[in-house]
């Protein structure tokens, strides 16, 4: 049995290992997955002793996708320009890194909310691992502007020059602002701090919102119903990062099996799964 596993901190509200055992019945593949709980400060130790153990591959979670990034011997282009990797894999040679995360936001919003990017300005809020990781494919996506913020402006800054290349590239302006001087209004604002999963305020100010702008956290379930209700409040249209969750896991399962799984229909599933009001609202609107 091809053994693979999430591993994070916290782990155990993850939806990984339903998704993937959906993927693998859909598929026709045989593996398990599983959910690891890590201790900060462990990481190196429990994917070395995964792997030993039999492991193929892993999902990583926070707090752990920069380590991940330095722990592998080998990593894609995508890993190397966020220096973030979620998804960790055990080859002949070594551990290879990957990032799937900008992969499946992408996906989920132009794909399962049909919210065409390109021309599209963009607010991107955090700078940590979860924002690494989808800053690239959000500029490959053709978006006209992104700008990034973070609560300590120094790593908003390090995180955007090095992505300036590709955004000359793809022709997208790509600058930082600090929280407190964000002034403009943006056509879709991500949500990529933790502050929904810690319980935190909302990380940005009402102004930051277009009128039906794409509010986007990247948490799912409850821990993204405050920043949800907020933006849905201030007219915008809010989306959770169920989706996303979904499609990054889909780039995954491609990565570690040579199979794209049927991800839409994993992701109805799922949403059904989970009954609380707010996520029925959702599954109503993603059907309309």
């Amino acid at each position: 049995m091809d053994l693979y596993c999430v591993m994070g901190n916290p782990v155990e509200h993850s939806k990984s290992p339903w998704i993937h055992a959906r993927f693998a019945a859909l598929t026709g593949q045989t593996l398990q997955y599983g959910k690891r709980l890590v201790a900060l400060g462990r990481f190196a130790d429990e994917v070395h002793a995964f792997f030993a153990a039999g492991g193929r591959g892993c999902n990583v979670t926070v707090p752990f996708k920069f380590e991940a990034a330095a722990l592998a011997s080998r990593s894609s282009e995508r890993a190397t320009l966020a220096q973030a990797a979620n998804v960790l894999t055990l080859r002949a040679g070594g551990i290879v890194a990957d990032n799937s995360d900008g992969a499946g936001l992408v996906n989920d919003i132009q794909c399962n909310a049909g919210i065409d990017l390109s021309g599209r300005d963009v607010l991107l809020i955090g700078a940590g691992g979860a924002a690494a990781g989808v800053l690239g494919p959000l500029l490959l996506a053709r978006t006209a502007s992104i700008t990034v913020t973070n609560r300590t402006r120094h790593k908003a800054d390090v995180l955007a020059e090095r992505h300036q290349a590709l955004a000359a590239q793809q022709q997208t302006e790509l600058v930082t602002q600090s929280l407190p001087d964000l002034k403009r209004d943006f056509d879709v604002v991500i949500n990529a701090t933790t502050s929904s999963l810690s319980g935190g305020g909302i990380p940005v100010p009402v102004n930051v919102l277009k009128p039906g702008a794409l509010a986007y956290d990247m948490m799912y379930g409850p821990a993204a119903h405050g920043f949800m209700r907020w933006a849905e409040a201030h007219g915008a249209v809010a989306r959770d990062g169920l989706g996303m969750l979904v499609e990054q896991a889909a780039e995954a399962f491609l990565i570690w099996r040579g199979v794209r799984p049927p991800s839409r229909q994993v992701l109805d599933e799922l949403r059904a799964t989970m009954p609380e009001p707010w996520i029925a609202d959702l599954v109503r609107n993603d059907r309309q």
